[in-house]
């Protein structure tokens, strides 16, 4: 009788550790996607930002994932990215056969607490977050040098030329209301490009452009004096602290600019506003997500992708003009970086809420 029980208890332990080995998660190596197609979802038309950067990273993505598959991009346009990023959130399948790609633009509503939104940025998988840069600059006719003397412009009235106030152009909204500068918003712009050229005929009297459109259309007016740059938004260090754009090295960012016009660091809500912005449209500003639910091996084996991708010499000898000097969000990293980029304190987003219906006449619901 006791060896019955000795053989039945050993059979019974043998099952377990079984069954153990059996559903411990399997390591991203388990993963193949060999003869198989990886749809890329971009929620914007063909030859835009996010579509150039989804495109650019494609075939290192398939150089890298296990099996070498075949990756595609799938334009799904519409609502100003909400529709696609619905469509996604609603069906894709976590199998990782299908990834996302969003920008500030489809973040923003989010954050806002659009009614039009059916995704929740909480449920997606997060496997690289790429940062791009921006810098604010007026004419030299203003008088003032540098950010040292934004105290200058305090009384003055400056103008700005925006593509709206839920677009991108929120964040130097807000950065400009935190600043305390007095900053006239004139509505209907169709780009950044329509900015600098009301800012060339003296129409805008300051304006702000992305990295690649500061260095190509905007440097040149500053090396003929014409132009003066204040601050660049910055960039996040791995612990969310705003540092110098590797891009700017020169030019302080907004919290120092902002200590050089008032003497102390900026805090409050307004700035928390601002901060979640700032991060979510510039400093991760393209996110690419697997759907929730996806299996952690999977997820691995596209983090460890990325992060390969990024090492890969061809991709680093060509990546000057579509990511710039700006470091991509890989491997462990990215989950921190997306984490700030796609949460808002609900008293932040209540006070940019509030400020866009008072001073702009923008109804959310």
């Amino acid at each position: 009788m006791q060896a019955t029980l000795r053989r039945l208890k050993g059979a019974v332990a043998a099952a377990f550790v079984a069954a153990s080995l059996t559903a411990a998660p399997a390591t991203a190596q388990d993963v193949d996607f060999s003869g198989q197609t990886v749809e890329w979802w971009v929620p914007f038309s063909e030859g835009g930002g996010s579509d150039v950067w989804a495109r650019f990273f494609a075939p290192y993505l398939s150089r890298h994932l296990p099996g070498n598959p075949n990756v595609i991009i799938r334009n799904v346009p519409g609502g100003g990215s909400i529709t696609g990023t619905n469509e996604f959130a609603a069906r894709a399948r976590p199998n990782g056969l299908q990834l996302l790609g969003t920008s500030g633009s489809t973040q923003f509503p989010f954050l806002l607490g659009d009614t039009r939104v059916r995704y929740d940025y909480a449920d997606f998988e997060p496997v690289l977050v790429s940062p791009t840069g921006g810098v604010v600059y007026i004419p030299a006719s203003a008088g003032v040098a540098d950010a040292s003397e934004l105290g200058k412009l305090a009384d003055t009235e400056l103008v700005y030329a925006s593509q709206g106030a839920t677009s991108l152009d929120l964040v130097p909204m807000l950065a400009f209301e935190v600043m305390g500068l007095n900053v006239r918003h004139v509505f209907g712009m169709t780009g950044r490009g329509d900015g600098r050229l009301a800012f060339e005929r003296g129409e805008a009297t300051i304006d702000y452009q992305t990295s690649s459109a500061y260095l190509t259309n905007v440097a040149p007016l500053v090396e003929e004096g014409s132009a003066v740059p204040l601050f660049s938004y910055g960039v996040l260090d791995a612990e969310g602290n705003v540092q110098r754009d590797p891009s700017f090295p020169d030019i302080p960012h907004f919290v120092e600019a902002y200590e050089m016009m008032h003497g102390e660091p900026p805090s409050g809500v307004a700035f928390e506003a601002y901060k979640a912005f700032f991060s979510s449209g510039f400093a991760a500003q393209k996110p690419a997500m697997l759907p929730g639910g996806t299996p952690e091996n999977i997820v691995q084996a596209y983090r460890d992708a990325f992060a390969a991708a990024v090492q890969d010499p061809e991709l680093i000898a060509s990546s000057g003009e579509v990511l710039g000097d700006y470091d991509q969000a890989v491997g462990d990293e990215v989950v921190d970086l997306y984490k700030v980029a796609t949460t808002i304190d609900p008293e932040a987003r209540e006070w940019v809420r509030t400020y866009l219906s008072e001073n702009h006449s923008v109804m959310l619901d």
